[in-house]
This record gives C-alpha cells, structure tokens and sequence, in this order.
C-alpha cells in the first residue's frame, strides 16, 4: 500500500516527468530523503547507465564501419573519403568524451570491441553491398588504434 506520498510522487513521475524530476532534486538538496520517490529515482538512474552503454556500443559500431568502409571500399573512396573521415573524427571525439566523463566505461567498451567490430563488418558490408568476407574478422587495429586521432585517417 502506498502512503500519500508515495502516490503523489508516483502520480507526479507519471503525469509530469519534467516536474517530478525537479521535484526530486529540490527534495534531495533540501535533504528530504523520506519525501524522495526513491523506486521511480532508482529505476532512472539505473535507465541511465543502461544508456550510456548503449550510446557507447553505437558510437563504436559506427567508428569501426566507417574505418572499414574507407579502408576497404575502393569504388567509392575519392567520393566519400572526406565524409568517413569527417565521422571518423565526429565518432572518435564523442567516444572520448564519454570516456572522460566516465571512465568507467573503459572496461565495458574493452569487453564489447570485438562484438561491435563484427557489427561494423555487417553494416559496412550491407552499406557497401560487398562480400562479408571483404573486410577481416579479426579487428583491424586495437581500441587504442581505433581512438587514436593519427591512426589509419592522419
């Protein structure tokens, strides 16, 4: 059974998120954690890292395709190299910046590289409508190389 405000915050979290949030934040500055819809508060923060993650696993997925389709798609290179190269740099700073503001995420994106290069081999094959087989399916450089603003595009 919810207590009044509980249900209150719980009718706030549904009928206005904008204001429940700011509600929260007020309610924690003020140090009034009993009054904090803390189910609706924890179920957010937990949102949130699930995000991240994902924001992070695209970001490299995205990088990896577009270093495979300049390295590897010869038909349309002097037509799209400024574009990859552009991404590339585009996907390179924001994975950085992730990184900076949590690096925590380090370890995440270590354990998915070598899921999100396959990833990238599929889409830049489906992109380029070349053979899967045309790019390696061993990764072509470390998650060091791959972030390294003078690897591969200079």
């Amino acid at each position: 059974m919810l207590l009044p405000v509980e249900l209150a915050n719980q009718t706030l979290y549904e009928q206005d998120y904008y204001l429940w949030l700011r509600t929260t934040i007020n309610q924690l500055r003020a140090g009034q954690f009993s009054s904090v819809d803390l189910e609706n508060l924890i179920e957010e923060l937990e949102t949130m890292g699930r995000s991240q993650k994902r924001a992070m696993e695209s970001l490299l997925i995205r990088l990896l395709e577009h270093l495979l389709k300049l390295k590897y798609w010869d038909s349309e290179r002097e037509r799209n190299e400024g574009h990859w190269k552009g991404e590339i740099r585009t996907f390179r700073r924001q994975i950085k910046k992730e990184l900076k503001d949590s690096p925590s995420l380090k370890p995440y994106i270590l354990e998915i590289f070598e899921e999100c290069y396959e990833e990238a081999r599929k889409e830049a094959s489906d992109r380029s409508q070349l053979p899967l087989d045309t790019f390696p399916i061993n990764p072509i450089g470390s998650l060091e190389q791959v972030l390294d603003d003078n690897w591969f595009v200079g």
